[in-house]
Order: structure tokens, then C-alpha cells, then sequence
């Protein structure tokens, strides 16, 4: 505001009041202290509204990165979709070609990603609701065997070396003539747990049941233990003959290549028929005549 106008303005006062010059600077002055003090009140308020808006939208931001549990973090790599594999069929088994000159079968496929993902740990079992142990008949509110293969045994009892010992699936099914379908899909499935291979690391893990639970199964899918003997020495019958029909043909070809001599390659060629003379039949009206080497007799008619 202008000193003309101010003056305008103080003319329009009444004329009994005498304002002077100084008296109207002065004036002018408070007017343009207040103007420049409002105008700072409003800047101040403007900041204050943004920066409250942004404490907002942070706040916002880490109660839903809390929720979902995700750590944003700058230089992660963007996980690219997953390249579709062909899935082979072999005896009712599905292995998936994963293009590098294997295959992995789908079920270990599936287990390896649910290794992934974290499983709560369970709690302490409440006192109504306890097990009572197998070898002391006790109570108990935790064990290993329990948590991991359903087996009611307290910590205190177990014996991993004996009793209460581990075997591996292809053990398993070579000892007691197990298949994958009655160790995983008869009912209750047994469970196991995943280890790394010792004899090699590069190697596909080992699943390891108990063993125990294990011969249970044996006896509920063969009935007893005489079945299973008998079983298990057909097999060994039949393996035993294959392997003697196998070692009987490696050394016919050994005698072929080494001893061509003793062995007549002729023998087996296709054989020519000398025949001799024709005799006639008069009531079948044909022909025969009988091969002097072999003995074949042959059958005709002639025109």
C-alpha cells in the first residue's frame, strides 16, 4: 500500500481528528508489519501441512511393508517367469526335463519348494492333550520323534542308533520290497526327513524314514514275514538267472571273435533244399518229393 493512498484514507477520517505526516508513516508502517506477518503465518502453515502429509504417507508405507512382511531393498534382483519345461511320462511317474541333461522327478520338484517356505514351529503340547511315551510309559510335553515322524517316544528313550535308527527310501525298497505308492500314498503316508548326501553334496538329497515305521508298513503291504522271505528270494532267483544268461551270452560273443574257428558260422545259414525225384499220388492228384539233407517233404501239383 502507497503513501498517496494511505493519505486518501486518513483524508476520509473525520474532520474533527487532525492527522499529521509523520503520524500517517507511522501508520503506514504497522499496516505493512502486519501484511508481512500474515504473510509468514500462512508460508509456516503451508510447510507444516506438507510435511505432515509426508510423515503420513511413511507412516502408511511401513505399516503395510510390516504387514506383508517385505523388505524393499534397492539392488534385488526382479525375479524373472519361470520357463515352461516339458513333463515326461515313464510308468505313471512324471519327471520334468529341466533342459540341462537330467531329469528331476516332480514330487522332489514340489518338495524342494516347500522347503522354502518357513513352517511355524509347534508349541509344547498342554498337560490333557500329552502323549504318553512308548518304552517308559510317561508323559511327556515335547520330542523329537514325535514332532518329526509322529512316533510317541520321549527324548529320554530314543535310541537313533538301535531302536530308534533312520533308513533311507532306497534302502527301503530294496530291503523290504517297498514302492514309492506305499511309502507316500498308502494311507497314513509315512513321514521322513530331507538330509544332504555325505557321499556327495552334488548328489540329490536323501530321504530318511524311520525304521521302525518302516518295517510296519513292510508287514501291512506283504501280511508277514514268511511272504516276505519268499518274495525276496524269488527275486533273488530271478536276478541270479538273468545274470547267468547274460554271462553265458558275453562269452558265446568271446568265442565268436576269439576262437572263430571252433565255432561254424554256417551252421546257422539259411538252408537250400535237394530234392529228389517226384512221386505222384493218383487219388489226391499231386505231387512230393523229399529233401535229401533235411528230410523235408514238400507238396504240389503240376500243370
Amino acid at each position: 500500500m502507497s503513501a498517496v493512498s494511505d493519505l486518501k484514507m486518513i483524508q476520509n477520517w473525520d474532520d474533527s481528528e487532525i492527522v499529521s505526516i509523520d503520524e500517517a508513516l507511522e501508520v503506514e508502517d504497522e499496516i505493512r508489519s502486519e501484511n508481512s506477518q500474515k504473510s509468514k503465518e500462512e508460508a509456516d502453515s503451508d510447510i507444516s501441512l506438507a510435511q505432515k502429509a509426508r510423515i503420513e504417507k511413511n507412516r502408511q508405507r511401513a505399516k503395510m511393508l510390516k504387514e506383508k512382511k517385505i523388505i524393499s531393498h534397492p539392488y534385488a534382483k526382479v525375479e524373472s517367469s519361470p520357463v515352461e519345461k516339458s513333463i515326461i511320462k515313464v510308468q505313471s511317474t512324471k519327471f520334468i526335463d529341466t533342459g540341462g541333461g537330467f531329469l528331476l522327478e516332480e514330487t522332489d520338484v514340489l518338495e524342494q519348494g516347500a522347503q522354502g517356505i518357513l513352517k511355524p514351529t509347534p508349541g509344547p503340547i498342554i498337560k490333557p492333550d500329552q502323549p504318553s511315551c512308548l518304552e517308559c510309559q510317561e508323559q511327556f510335553v515335547d520330542s523329537y520323534l514325535f514332532q518329526t515322524f509322529d512316533h510317541p517316544v520321549c527324548d529320554s528313550c530314543r535310541d537313533p542308533e538301535d531302536k530308534h535308527s533312520l533308513i533311507t527310501k532306497t534302502d527301503a525298497k530294496n530291503e523290504y520290497l517297498l514302492k514309492d505308492c506305499d511309502l507316500e500314498k498308502r494311507e497314513p503316508p509315512l513321514k521322513f526327513i530331507v538330509r544332504k548326501n555325505p557321499h556327495n553334496a552334488r548328489w540329490g538329497d536323501m530321504k530318511l524314514y524311520l525304521h521302525l515305521q518302516v518295517e510296519k508298513r513292510a508287514l501291512e503291504v506283504w501280511q508277514s514275514e514268511e511272504e516276505l522271505r519268499k518274495e525276496y528270494e524269488r527275486r533273488e532267483e530271478k536276478r541270479d538267472k538273468a545274470k547267468i544268461k547274460k554271462y553265458n551270452k558275453q562269452v558265446k560273443a568271446l568265442r565268436m571273435n576269439v576262437r572263430s574257428s571252433m565255432y561254424d558260422r554256417t551252421t546257422k545259414a539259411a538252408h537250400v533244399h535237394e530234392f529228389g525225384p517226384d512221386t505222384y499220388h493218383e487219388e489226391e492228384d499231386n505231387y512230393t518229393h523229399t529233401c535229401k539233407t533235411c528230410g523235408y517233404e514238400e507238396t504240389f501239383e503240376k500243370m
